[in-house]
């Protein structure tokens, strides 16, 4: 098994900024987990999704009507990833523990495994973010380069042209071969030991896989007809894949983040200051994008706070930049989405033709 570790000799930095965090949280007396704004904004998107659901497979509207729900659809189900599953993932959505179990469930009411994404996130990702060999959330070889540690070949030259397919097909690939692939090796990524589920988690893995398919699959292809259904099934998937995808990559793998690799002995990063190395903000000033994408865009307060819920990081922003410009440390930003996709492409662009 693959070790890494920081260097938090000194670790003043984040030291000091934790305590003006906790300062905030104490002196304001707000809690830093959600607030019924946040439960009231998961309902919403939990019942926008369940009435697009029930509109198009009993109700089916014309294609063109159809086909636009769809993709409405395939949204909807990744906000709710980052609103809903994410925070209760991450145990922020709520001060109450059985409210962030159930909201971290609906990654398997989308078809995947909590159990494996609260280790592959929170512990590979959150860790050790942009870390060849320990970050599998940046492992995608063969198909794609990400940075300079991975080898390029031939085909990568076009990787800022065919990011596009990959991300939108990446949603299905994690249902029906990533939880699989982990579920029979046992490994929840590449370098870490094999893992023995208790029985629950075996109960859960089947049950979750078994009611996708009929909810997803079965159920709508008989009432709507299997070709219809698998236009709409493809649209969906397809839309949901994409944007969980590019909103991940805006945030890690965009000019101005910095990678790692597993064998390095030098020039080693305290902890904190790893993370915002290895991290981008995009789009902070956009209330939709915040409200949509569940503070996502504020990726550096996030993997500097995660166990705090997101509606507390526009606050918490100011005070990371003042101690980062206190201790001289680049403070990564894109000022609109559209810069940080540029920003991406041209990323790809150059590591495929390097």
């Amino acid at each position: 098994m693959l070790k890494y570790t920081f260097d938090n000799t000194d670790s003043q930095f984040f030291k000091s900024l934790k305590k003006e965090v906790n300062n905030y949280f104490f002196s304001s007396g707000v809690h830093p987990e959600g607030n019924s704004k946040l439960y009231l904004k998961g309902l919403l998107q939990v019942a926008t999704a369940t009435l697009l659901y029930v509109v198009l497979v009993f109700f089916t509207p014309l294609p063109f009507i159809a086909l636009a729900l769809c993709v409405i659809l395939g949204i909807n189900m990744a906000i709710i990833g980052f609103n809903v599953m994410h925070e209760g993932g991450h145990q922020s959505f709520s001060r109450h523990t059985w409210v962030n179990v159930i909201s971290a469930y609906f990654l398997n009411v989308l078809g995947g495994i909590t159990h494996y994404w609260k280790i592959k996130h929170n512990i590979n990702h959150h860790t050790y973010t942009n870390i060849e060999g320990m970050d599998s959330d940046i492992d995608v070889k063969p198909f794609m380069r990400l940075h300079e540690d991975q080898p390029r070949r031939a085909y990568h030259r076009f990787q800022h042209l065919y990011w596009v397919i990959l991300y939108g097909i990446s949603y299905l690939a994690w249902i029906f071969y990533e939880d699989f692939q982990k579920y029979f090796s046992g490994r929840i990524s590449a370098n870490m030991d094999k893992k023995t589920l208790t029985f629950k988690e075996h109960a859960i893995f089947w049950f979750t896989k078994a009611t996708y398919v009929f909810v997803y699959m079965i159920l709508p292809a008989t009432i709507v007809g299997w070709l219809s259904w698998l236009i709409g099934f493809i649209v969906v998937t397809f839309i949901c894949g994409l944007t969980i995808s590019l909103v991940f990559q805006l945030a890690h793998v965009v000019g101005g983040t910095h990678f790692h690799h597993v064998s390095e002995a030098k020039g080693k990063q305290e902890w904190a200051v790893h993370q915002i190395d290895a991290t981008a903000n995009f789009a902070t000033s956009s209330k939709f994008l915040y409200w949509m994408l569940g503070g996502l865009n504020f990726q550096i307060e996030h993997h500097l706070f995660p166990r705090i819920s997101h509606i507390h990081y526009p606050a918490i922003s100011v005070m990371v930049k003042r101690a980062c410009q206190r201790s001289s440390i680049v403070y990564n930003e894109y000022s609109s989405m559209l810069r940080a996709i540029g920003a991406h492409i041209l990323h790809l662009r150059r590591l495929g033709r390097a």
